[in-house]
């Protein structure tokens, strides 16, 4: 009698455990993210980013300023490096042509795991899609749009190394992209254009959207997690009662016997 008990409890315990993680396996990446632009290459460039991820969508909206007006500028989540930025000195112009380069910064941030176009296709292969990046209008712009992550972006941000970059910059200050200096990514364009400009760590938020439970209770910012818990303390009373359980019975056969 003592090993059918001890069997039933066992099980139970080991189908408690997957009700403790499951959900956070499932989610670790959900939430929102924010980013504090910093110039790059001395542009001058500010900005904000917030992305709210839930499962493989993210909505984004970027804010910046002290771009080159009237000019589209290619933006991007970098994944898969040290989730920072170059300094924006130029200590990190290592073949000293006066730009730091996406190349030249790619050990900081990484490679592109996702372009932030204004519409159409989001992937790496959109990443010089001109024509589909924000432009300037009076050296601003903002940025507002929720579309479908893949799989390594979504990790990226689980890792803390998912990193903001907006590019193009007026080295020069000719009010157009031009120079004798080409890009690495695409000869046919002027550094000019490809160059990061402003960049920032994609960091978990302490603000984040609404909760939505409204602000007057708080209850959305950790209903999920209380839920969590709730699952997890109900498991782990569901075993220790079996337990109990069985020791009891055990207790009373001894009795019986005696």
């Amino acid at each position: 009698m003592r090993k059918a008990f001890a069997l039933p409890t066992v099980a139970i315990a080991a189908a408690a455990f997957p009700l403790l993680t499951m959900g956070t396996a499932l989610a670790d990446h959900d939430g929102s993210y924010q980013a504090t632009l910093g110039a790059v290459n001395t542009s001058g460039v500010s900005g904000t980013g917030m992305v709210t991820l839930a499962g493989d969508q993210a909505t984004v909206t970027v804010e910046a300023s002290g771009l080159l007006a009237g000019s589209p500028h290619a933006q991007h989540f970098h994944i898969g490096a040290q989730g920072t930025c170059p300094s924006n000195d130029l200590s990190d112009d290592a073949d000293g042509d006066g730009f730091v380069s996406v190349t030249e910064a790619a050990k900081y941030y990484g490679a592109i795991g996702t372009s932030l176009t204004t519409e159409g296709d989001t992937s790496p292969d959109s990443g010089l899609a001109v024509d589909r990046f924000p432009t300037a209008e009076g050296g601003s712009y903002t940025y507002e749009r929720t579309f479908t992550i893949t799989e390594d972006v979504q990790e990226s941000f689980a890792a803390g190394t998912a990193v903001l970059v907006v590019h193009g910059i007026d080295k020069d200050g000719s009010g157009a992209y031009d120079g004798d200096v080409m890009s690495e990514l695409d000869p046919s364009l002027p550094m000019e254009a490809t160059a990061p400009a402003a960049c920032g760590p994609l960091t978990v938020s302490q603000m984040g959207t609404m909760p939505a439970g409204g602000a007057d209770t708080g209850a959305g910012a950790t209903s999920g997690i209380e839920n969590q818990a709730a699952i997890g303390v109900g498991a782990l009373a569901a075993v220790g009662a079996a337990a109990a359980g069985a020791v009891a019975y055990r207790r009373r056969q001894a009795t019986d016997q005696a």
